[in-house]
């Protein structure tokens, strides 16, 4: 029986990587020959066997997959189809994507959009389909770029802050990015931000039910007294999306903002999301995110890579877009 490599998380430690066999696939329909997958924070900590991330034991690590049908049982998906997987549970409850080869159920599989390179998918990845997700959230929650006023992204030098900042700018809004790392302007100024605000002044609860009013629209990665900070300081009517708590997940807000400006809290879940939602994002993002941007963000490294790039990504060292190429790896 044929083998293939995988890094895998026992529970004991870092991940480490193992030779599984067809045996060790998950059940599922659809079994993909894996070409490529991505480095998150999320999956630094599943690496390293931080965090509470994976739930079940042993598993696959890597929360994104893309590559290309090997084998399916679905009529949907033929061999050779380019397909891509996010969400679902992958690296937490399903094997994800550090495996030369993987298999999950037909219904988790978006077609890779056809203006779209495979390795460019996961430059996009959970953080890019995340950030598209919040601006269309925030389209059906009236924003158009024709409104005067900023648009704030907190968290902004984050994957899924960093891809907003670039999809909003590109759409012709004016950006203000939050971010505690100066460091980091130069490099949102090139995806499209105008105006900064330091992290510290959205982290301070002013104490006031209502704050001056700021922000025509909010895309919040931190959660919060953050998001709570924000959502005071969001003008009337206007929508919110919220998609992250690394702040924290409380809310320290009274119910002012929304019953007397009208603010509308939206949350963003890219998990669960249904699949004809995820599809209309995949064919946004392929037509909104400015690729050039993109590509000067993305950097590639092999999976052998992974656990030492694992502990940087943690620290804070890493910055844009880190595509793994699964296929090459190195013996």
């Amino acid at each position: 029986m044929a083998s293939h490599k995988a890094l895998v998380q026992a529970g004991d430690g870092p991940a480490r990587f193992q030779q599984l066999t067809d045996a060790d696939l998950p059940e599922g329909d659809v079994t993909i020959a894996v070409r490529y997958s991505t480095l998150n924070y999320k999956d630094g900590l599943a690496v390293l066997g931080r965090g509470k991330i994976v739930r079940r034991f042993p598993m696959v690590c890597g929360v994104d997959l893309a590559g290309t049908v090997e084998s399916s049982r679905s009529s949907q998906w033929r061999t050779g189809d380019e397909v891509v997987v996010t969400g679902f549970g992958l690296s937490e409850t399903h094997p994800g994507g550090y495996a030369e080869r993987q298999r999950v159920p037909s219904q988790w599989l978006v077609r890779k959009p056809a203006s779209l390179e495979l390795d460019q998918t996961m430059a996009i990845g959970t953080a890019g389909l995340t950030a598209m997700l919040c601006v269309l959230a925030l389209e059906k929650g009236g924003l158009t770029p024709d409104r005067d006023g900023a648009v704030l992204v907190t968290g902004a030098a984050g994957g899924v802050g960093s891809l907003a900042v670039a999809i909003l700018a590109e759409l012709g809004y004016r950006v203000t990015a939050s971010t505690g790392r100066p460091e980091t302007q130069e490099y949102l100024r090139e995806l499209g931000a105008t105006d900064f605000i330091d992290r510290s002044e959205l982290a301070e609860d002013s104490g006031r039910p209502l704050d001056s009013r700021r922000w025509i629209a909010v895309v919040d990665t931190v959660g919060g007294t953050t998001l709570a900070t924000a959502i005071k300081q969001t003008h009337y009517g206007c929508p919110v999306a919220a998609c992250g708590h690394v702040g924290g997940s409380e809310l320290p807000l009274s119910v002012m903002p929304f019953i007397i400006r009208g603010v509308q809290l939206l949350g963003i879940d890219a998990v669960q999301c249904p699949l004809p939602l995820r599809e209309l994002a995949w064919q946004r993002l392929a037509s909104d995110l400015p690729l050039a941007k993109l590509a000067s963000t993305t950097s590639y490294r092999d999976l052998d890579e992974v656990p030492q790039l694992a502990e940087r990504i943690v620290e804070g060292q890493i910055r844009g877009r880190l595509v793994i190429r699964v296929s090459q790896f190195k013996s």
